[in-house]
């Protein structure tokens, strides 16, 4: 795991520890990077309560609730799945916050529509998520670490416009 990485999972850490909140992760594509960033940091088991590793469209639906019909018309890479995974895992974990990812890491799989390195990412609660869309193929390495930090830095950026809406209120 890379410098910045880590840096960001010590925020995330200090934000749901003061919080106490607690987060879980949906991971397709990553297959439990995202997780391994969270729990680099010591005490991670106060605020991280577990992953769910879905590569299969079977586990999304089985798991995390993903609807048969939303994957069969618009396939596992797309915004709406994304969104799905964050509510399945704040659903099975029992947590206040999940981050999904799901995508084509590559190197094949891909197609016109959803080339190689498209990878969507979300997070937030049940009630709120955000998204964000990768598209750029760099090798699939390079690719799922790109994914892992971009996610990483979502859920913070959401956490911190979290608490500031909090500490206004």
């Amino acid at each position: 795991m890379d410098f910045e990485a880590k840096i960001i999972s010590r925020e995330i850490s200090e934000l749901l520890w003061d919080m106490e909140k607690t987060v879980g992760t949906a991971e397709s594509c990553t297959g439990g990077r995202i997780a391994e960033a969270i729990i680099s940091v010591p005490g991670a088991s106060k605020y991280f309560k577990g992953g769910i590793i879905s590569y299969t469209n079977e586990i999304k639906e089985s798991l995390l609730g993903v609807g048969h019909d939303l994957l069969e018309e618009k396939t596992a890479v797309c915004e709406e799945v994304a969104i799905e995974m964050v509510k399945g895992a704040c659903r099975a974990l029992n947590t206040d916050y999940a981050i999904s990812a799901t995508g084509i890491a590559g190197p094949s799989g891909g197609t016109k529509d959803i080339p190689v390195g498209t990878i969507w990412l979300a997070c937030g609660t049940l009630e709120n998520q955000v998204t964000m869309k990768v598209e750029e193929d760099h090798g699939r390495d390079i690719n799922l670490a790109i994914a892992t930090n971009k996610a990483m830095q979502m859920f913070l950026d959401f956490l911190k416009t979290e608490n500031e809406t909090k500490v206004e209120g």
